[in-house]
């Protein structure tokens, strides 16, 4: 078996008069993350992980954020893609852990949603997608509440 690990980071600035895409769900807020597609940082960072344990690049070389046809997609179609890729170049993801960050809302209540909507995405069985939430004890642009990052671990394995 050849196991391999990527690691992934996406933030963005969080805006007001934006919906609020996060794990493929819209999260209750009164800001949204301000981005060339859905700005989901959560799949983003997931997608970036994926592409670097199978050394394929990133999001940015697959979806490229000049490219109309990117323009307001939903992040879940670009998740599918990416897997589709890595199944293609004869990996499987074996299991997914992520951290977001984030000063408000709290994300508890959306957790096991955002668990299950990456799980279908992915295909990978709900019980290996690990969702983590943290504040940034009120430090930095997260604290501040100007904008949302996440941290993206995956390990796949070589058919």
């Amino acid at each position: 078996m050849a196991f391999r690990i990527g690691f992934g980071f996406d933030s963005h600035q969080l805006i007001e008069n934006r919906t609020f895409w996060l794990g493929g769900i819209v999260i209750a807020h009164h800001k949204g993350a301000k981005g060339h597609s859905d700005a989901d940082v959560l799949i983003h960072a997931i997608c970036d992980a994926l592409l670097g344990a199978a050394c394929l690049g990133d999001i940015g070389t697959l979806f490229p954020d000049n490219d109309i046809k990117y323009k307001d997609i939903d992040s879940k179609i670009l998740l599918k893609e990416v897997c589709n890729t890595i199944n293609k170049n004869k990996y499987s993801i074996v299991n997914i852990d992520c951290t977001i960050c984030l000063e408000t809302p709290k994300l508890k209540p959306y957790i096991a949603e955002m668990q299950k909507v990456l799980s279908d995405s992915t295909s990978v069985p709900i019980n290996r997608v690990s969702i983590k939430a943290k504040t940034s004890e009120k430090m930095g642009f997260v604290g501040r509440e100007e904008g949302v990052s996440a941290y993206a671990v995956v390990l796949i394995n070589e058919n």
